[in-house]
Parts: C-alpha cells; structure tokens; sequence
C-alpha cells in the first residue's frame, strides 16, 4: 500500500483531498492507537509494541508512514510525536469527548 499523500489519489478519493489522505493514513490499523500511545513520554520501539499491544511487522510499518507524515520523531530517547502530531491530537480531542457522548446515547438504546 501506498502511503497518502494530498494531491495524489487516496484510498476513498481520487482527487488527494488532504481530509482524504489524512482519514486513510489515519485509518490504517493501528495507526491511531501509535498516536495515542505516544501523547505522553517518547518511547522505545518495546515500550511502544507493548503499549499499543501490536505486532512489530505492523508497528514497524506504521512508524514509517507517521514518521513519513511528519507526525512522529525518532532519536535517541525514542518514538515521540512532533509538533504536527500534537496538534492532531488536540483537534480529535472534541471527537474524542463526542464518542463519549454517543457511546452513553447508543448504551441507552440497546
């Protein structure tokens, strides 16, 4: 798989919209549990596979894609979120207190 790139077509869009390339880099498996696991301390490669309890083959790739993105540093203290990956995280914090909100609706219902 190709990594998204805005301009160029998008897994969902042919058109490289950057919400598209964002939302299919974002919605590879396990790329938002990397993230969130990172929004503390940096962490080695371990800690990070233990933490968001994923495979290497497939934490190794999506390091790669966040790090192509621009959203993840590596250097000696190990993986940690750059400038741009903090700020992802704090434009998803409102949907992260809506799901919350969705979920209470959702439970009610069921």
């Amino acid at each position: 798989m190709t990594l998204p790139i805005p301009g160029q077509a998008v897994r969902g869009s042919d058109t490289g919209r950057p919400i598209m390339a964002a939302l299919d880099l974002l919605g590879r498996r396990g790329a938002l549990r990397a993230l969130w696991e990172l929004r503390g301390e940096p962490l080695t490669f371990r800690a990070l596979q233990a933490a968001a309890d994923t495979n290497p083959a497939l934490l190794n790739t999506r390091l790669k894609e966040l790090r192509h993105a621009q959203l993840v540093l590596h250097d000696a203290g190990g993986y940690r979120l750059s400038p741009q990956g903090r700020e992802l995280l704090i434009v998803l914090d409102p949907l992260l207190h809506w799901s919350e909100r969705w979920a209470e609706v959702t439970s009610r219902q069921a």
